[in-house]
């Protein structure tokens, strides 16, 4: 500063600052006059020098011109605040934070715009009888073309008021949000959010006014409905805005908005009071320091208008009359400071104000005004209409040059607040980025993890799990949208050579239709039932779909039937465990997980296949309260060690005894025969079946007295088995095998007989195969599966179809519920239900809803597991489902059970003949008589 005068007034305000920055000291209106009015112009130099001053300390500042457009004084000086509205007004060389906004001053502004723009005969009288609008229509229709704006507002979106970006942005917000949070697809999620935003922008465009439609949640018409400055003028019309109700809140700031645009255009002291109390608080929301911004504490200087000149060409006078009387009405302290240079000849219309004596200092005379503040707002108060002014004479000593010619400056710490290094958009943009980051890698990792997965949220019920080939599965119980058929090759369809007539979606679709059903109407009176199996299929590596399909035809057989049928209804859901059953154990834990929250499931169908977490996956599904009915699995060890195991399968054990009986026969008294196991490669897979099958299968054959040779393992290669090695070295050894016991599965069969029937050592031999149940999948009745013409195969079926057929309505069933009205009545031998998977998951299903509905009431999953020890159950496919004799960790008897002899004949077309067999039920020992190899003809 270059004076004495300037140096204390800048301490002065520096100290108001600093206090500024921890509180909310008042704000004076500082009005500087010379004491000599020949010093007037010293004074004007005083007030720029100050306000360059505190531009370079980084104060936001506004200077007043010294000439203002206007009719009258008031309105120069509404004129004056009006243009205070524009925020770079307030910019500075070292302005912290972003730009002011000031929304509520600007919403007047746009009031009396469209009053202007009515015309001078506005508002004419509301004869809507005589064909004339309602003025407060007209209103409306005005701010609406203005978009409730200022009418010399440029903004950088021009255009129609539909691509109005304060119109759009709130609305995206809001489809934005509900668009992320969807659980679904992204074009699902995409498409719901841009039909919300173009239903908000036809609701903008349709409701009362024409408004924008978050005009009534903004902050400006919070203010302009809840200030006491503007009660009076309601008169009686509605004046309360409601979140939940928005077109009564429409409805009262239009009210609001008429009233007021008809004091506006009176243009009396109300116009420039109005004007100045929504400049205060404007800056005053721009200085909230608990803002979700923090703004409040990074703006640690209060802002500062500076009237260097002031007098009747800019409405100054009254601008500090209209400043100390709206300060003096409302409640609340602004952060305006205002200083003004006034010469003498205006000092005469300030001569009420509270005025100082010649030769105090600026801090006592401050210390004074604020002591006398309370009270000189008392209307009482006799020479008390302007308390908010701090009038400060100077003299002309001390508006002279300093006498060492020096520019002393005064500035309070300017430190950066806290808030501003740790709210910054700096650090907001660094927190977003972290976020998105945060948001895109939990997004990747659902993706990756799960099988249905939005943004934020995912369908835990599947996990992806990878697959053959780099191929991605979907393991877990498919529950919402996820359709397994989906992650199948061929979406789940099967080849031709399958030769199924059903798919993995055909099956899907038809047991959510019946499930959707249920829910619908049954939501009190249903169990449910989940069927885990192998949908999975890597065709690549020889493995097919047909399992997978077969046994959940059964499932939703039976559940149409018993829909159809019963009071209480079934509900199915569907689990995949994998090429293989090899995940079984990541299906069990998600089935475990979900029927923690699902009281209605009962127990589990299906774990068709012995594998070496089969023991896990059992337990797994115990510890969770879930008993499980297997229809296809054959293990031994299962039910020895579970109770909640139940299987209609024969157990291998049991099995290999009763090929025992067609090995004895195979077997030439005095003589010594060699007998050879040969069993797939296990060391590398989970395959249990085949290594019961071998141990078993060794057993019986030492017992049936032939001489064992060394049991040899076959690897597989690209899902093909490698049997060239081991049929060279058994064919062409001087001991060949009469009777090899082969523990393999159904599709390695074809290429062993093709190794057989070429090999020089063997092509010309009588030898004998005896295997298990797996072969039950080899359609040879349909010749597909060819046989050496030498060689004859014996192995067990997992079932006996054809002596219960004349007893059950299962194939009727099948014909109503699987196949096509016009397709023929199956039978036992049609090829889909010929391997007995089916007919068993059909049975074990219906054995499960049995114990799940006793009394014909649902069930609880506990007493389910109880009640089934409790099931007899007549007219199955497979004949009598009995558990009732079943032992606690032991072996039950009555399993359904076939032996059957394959054979080539004359024209190499393989011949199946049944040698002998029990339904399911008949536990009555089979005889060697009855199961003769030799045919009866």
């Amino acid at each position: 500063m270059s004076t004495s005068a300037g140096v204390e007034v800048q301490k002065r305000l520096e100290v108001l600052i600093r206090d500024f920055r921890t509180s909310d000291p008042p704000m004076p209106v500082a009005v500087l006059h010379a004491e000599d009015g020949a010093d007037d112009d010293r004074v004007i130099d005083l007030v720029e020098e100050l306000h360059r001053g505190q531009d370079a300390h980084g104060t936001r500042c506004a200077v007043a011109p010294a000439q203002q457009e206007g009719a009258t004084e008031v309105r120069r000086a509404a004129a004056l605040v009006r243009d205070l509205a524009d925020p770079r007004r307030w910019d500075g060389q070292r302005s912290v934070y972003r730009r002011y906004a000031f929304p509520r001053l600007r919403l007047v502004q746009a009031i009396e715009d469209a009053v202007g723009e009515l015309g001078a005969d506005w508002p004419q009288p509301a004869s809507t009888s005589a064909g004339r609008p309602d003025p407060a229509l007209r209103l409306l229709d005005q701010l609406a073309k203005q978009r409730w704006r200022p009418k010399d507002t440029r903004r950088w979106n021009p255009g129609p008021a539909q691509l109005d970006m304060a119109h759009i942005l709130p609305a995206s917000l809001v489809a934005g949000l509900a668009a992320l949070l969807a659980r679904s697809h992204w074009s699902v999620a995409l498409a719901s959010g841009v039909g919300f935003l173009l239903l908000l922008l036809l609701l903008d465009n349709v409701l009362p006014g024409r408004a924008p439609i978050f005009l009534w949640l903004r902050r400006e018409s919070r203010w302009f409905m809840t200030t006491t400055f503007l009660r009076a003028a309601s008169r009686g019309r509605p004046t309360d805005v409601s979140l939940l109700r928005p077109i009564g809140s429409w409805k009262a700031i239009a009210a609001r908005a008429y009233d007021v645009a008809e004091a506006l255009q009176e243009g009396d002291d109300f116009q420039l009071q109005l004007y100045v109390l929504a400049l205060f608080e404007d800056l005053r929301d721009n200085h909230r320091r608990w803002s979700w911004d923090l703004r409040g504490l990074k703006r640690h200087r209060p802002p500062m208008l500076f009237l260097p000149h002031v007098g009747v060409d800019n409405g100054g006078v009254e601008l500090i009359k209209a400043v100390s009387d709206v300060r003096s009405r409302r409640s609340e302290l602004d952060p305006l400071l205002i200083v003004a240079a006034v010469p003498g000849s205006e000092l005469h219309r300030l001569q009420r104000t509270v005025i100082q004596e010649p030769g105090g200092t600026l801090w006592i005379w401050y210390q004074e005004w604020a002591r006398n503040l309370r009270a000189g707002q008392s209307p009482s108060r006799e020479l008390a209409e302007l308390p908010w002014v701090l009038k400060v004479p100077l003299p002309s000593t001390r508006l002279g040059p300093l006498a060492d010619g020096q520019l002393p400056c005064v500035r309070a710490d300017s430190r950066p607040t806290t808030a501003r290094v740790v709210w910054s958009v700096h650090a907001l943009t660094m927190v977003l980025l972290l976020i998105a980051a945060g948001i895109w890698a939990r997004a990747d990792n659902l993706q990756d993890a799960y099988c249905s997965a939005s943004v934020l949220t995912a369908n835990r019920d599947t996990v992806r799990k990878p697959g053959p080939d780099e191929r991605t599965e979907c393991i877990g119980v498919a529950t919402g949208d996820v359709r397994f058929a989906t992650w199948l090759p061929n979406n789940g369809t099967s080849s031709a050579e399958d030769d199924t007539a059903w798919s993995v979606p055909w099956l899907e679709d038809r047991i959510a239709s019946r499930n959707r059903e249920v829910l619908a109407k049954y939501r009190d009176t249903y169990v449910t039932v989940i069927y885990a199996g192998p949908l999975s299929y890597d065709p690549d590596k020889g493995t097919s779909p047909v399992k997978g399909i077969e046994e959940l035809a059964g499932v939703y057989l039976a559940q149409a039937v018993i829909n159809d049928t019963y009071p209480v209804k079934l509900r199915v859901l569907v689990a995949n465990g994998g090429v293989d059953l090899h995940h079984q154990q990541d299906m069990a834990d998600t089935i475990a997980a979900y029927a923690a929250d699902d009281p209605t499931v009962v127990g589990v169908v299906g774990t068709g296949r012995d594998l070496k977490s089969s023991e896990k996956t059992t337990e797994t599904l115990q510890d969770a309260g879930l008993p499980v009915v297997s229809g296809t699995n054959s293990a031994t060890h299962l039910p020895r060690k579970f109770a909640n195991w139940f299987s209609l399968a024969a157990p291998d054990e049991w099995q290999a005894k009763q090929l025992g009986l067609l090995a004895a026969q195979l077997s030439e008294p005095g003589e010594k025969q060699h007998a050879l196991v040969l069993a797939r490669d296990t060391s590398k897979s989970d395959d249990l079946y085949t290594d019961e099958q071998a141990k078993y299968g060794q057993r019986m054959l030492k017992r049936q007295g032939f001489s064992t040779l060394r049991q040899r393992r076959y690897l597989l290669a690209g899902g093909k088995p490698e049997l060239r090695v081991h049929t060279e070295r058994i064919c062409q050894s001087s001991q060949v095998p009469s009777v090899i016991y082969f523990a393999g599965r159904a599709e390695d069969i074809g290429p062993l007989m093709a190794q057989l029937g070429t090999e020089p050592g063997c092509a010309q031999r009588n030898i004998s195969i005896l295997t298990g149940d797996d072969l039950s999948k080899a359609k040879f009745t349909q010749g597909k599966d060819g046989v050496a013409p030498k060689v004859t195969l014996y192995h067990a079926a997992l079932a006996e179809l054809e002596k219960a057929a004349s007893s059950t309505t299962f194939y009727k069933d099948a014909k109503e519920h699987l196949l096509d009205q016009e397709d023929a009545q199956p039978t036992h031998e049609t090829g889909v239900f010929s391997s007995g998977q089916t007919a068993l998951n059909h049975d074990a299903t219906r054995a499960l809803y049995w114990a799940a509905t006793r009394g014909s009431d649902p069930q609880s999953r506990a007493a389910t597991w109880v009640n089934l020890r409790t099931v007899k159950l007549s007219g199955m496919a497979t004949g009598t489902i009995d558990f009732t004799g079943a032992p606690l960790y032991g072996d039950r008897s009555g399993h359904s059970v076939a032996l059957k002899q394959v054979r080539s004949s004359a024209d190499g077309t393989p011949r199946t003949r049944l040698i002998c067999s029990r339904v399911a039920g008949d536990a009555k020992p089979l005889t060697p008589r009855e199961c003769t190899i030799n045919s009866p003809s």
